[in-house]
């Protein structure tokens, strides 16, 4: 079939109609993105500075910090600046593009969480053989294989999306382009590409499912198996961010991608798109920070030395006048 796509650019409805909300939105989201570009570029960079944090667990975490930020760049900016202009077309070239990096780094985090399961079931069941599991190779791999599952997906995905027919209708339901949304514009047969788009997004979600299952499966018998009470909430608590991460992100993801296109609400579909656009990016650095004592201890190192450098300047100039 050859492409004879005659719509060049989209109109996103966005969120609102309604001119009252249009400030209030811009403002929450502005505080949404910023609070999503301070937590991850912040925990990017503590991992760094702090050596403590130079380990496999945080190497995936500053990985995760990194796609957050990315995703949640490639669509919020462009949504705060549609809340003050009522101009709100995006072009055809435009469009695939957001949609390609937005697949791109969301199927990396698919997969990051799937690595980042992998590495919690080997410290908590082989804590022995750790190192020698976990090398700095081994996270490489996974880490870059991550990204590598993240273009190949998107190359597909928008392939088979744009390889379709637009004809008259160029309006997408939603505030951004997301897969969905742009599917049911097309003029053309296109059950074949959503089964396609099913298959592939249950594909990656059920295979880094699977992986995020069976090592938790190994983690908590091991766990069961821990006499000392300690023990058991050291082991547990290193997977409670992890898990509460899994669950927030896979939830919303099966809710959009797992089901056909034409069987969407496209209401429920903006709130789930909200969530994990712009909500669980903010979200991942604060679940980690909050119930995580080594990063709120590297924190506290940071603000002090921070501090004493802060005083060292001020007394320096202090004693020069």
């Amino acid at each position: 079939m050859e492409n004879h796509t005659e719509v060049t650019y989209f109109i996103l409805l966005g969120l609102t109609n309604s001119p009252k909300l249009q400030v209030p939105l811009f403002i929450m989201f502005t505080l949404i993105y910023l609070i999503t570009l301070i937590g991850n570029l912040g925990m990017i960079t503590l991992i760094l500075l702090d050596s403590h944090l130079h380990t496999p667990m945080y190497f995936f975490l500053s990985n995760l910090s990194l796609v957050d930020f990315c995703y949640s760049s490639t669509i919020t900016p462009k949504v705060m600046a549609w809340f003050l202009t009522e101009n709100k077309v995006i072009s055809y070239n435009a469009c695939a593009t957001q949609m390609f990096f937005f697949v791109v780094f969301a199927t990396a985090e698919n997969y990051l969480l799937a690595s980042m399961a992998y590495d919690r079931y080997a410290a908590v069941c082989k804590p022995l053989h750790y190192s020698t599991t976990m090398t700095t190779g081994v996270c490489a791999c996974l880490a870059i294989g991550s990204y590598v599952c993240g273009f190949l997906n998107a190359s597909i995905n928008i392939g088979d999306t744009f390889y379709l027919s637009f004809c008259t209708c160029n309006v997408v339901h939603n505030f951004f382009c997301d897969i969905p949304a742009v599917m049911t514009l097309t003029c053309t047969g296109n059950h074949i590409n959503e089964l396609i788009l099913v298959l592939i997004s249950s594909f990656n979600v059920f295979l880094a499912l699977f992986v995020i299952f069976i090592s938790y499966v190994f983690i908590f018998i091991t766990i069961s198996k821990v006499h000392s009470k300690e023990g058991y909430q050291k082991a547990l608590s290193t997977c409670a961010s992890h898990l509460l991460t899994v669950s927030i992100f896979y939830g919303t993801v099966i809710i959009m991608y797992l089901q056909p296109s034409s069987s969407h609400s496209m209401d429920t579909d903006k709130i789930a798109s909200v969530f994990y656009t712009m909500v669980i990016p903010m979200l991942n650095p604060l679940v980690y920070s909050l119930r995580n004592k080594e990063v709120k201890s590297a924190f506290k190192k940071i603000f002090e030395k921070a501090k004493l450098s802060l005083d060292f300047v001020i007394m320096h100039r202090i004693y020069k006048n």
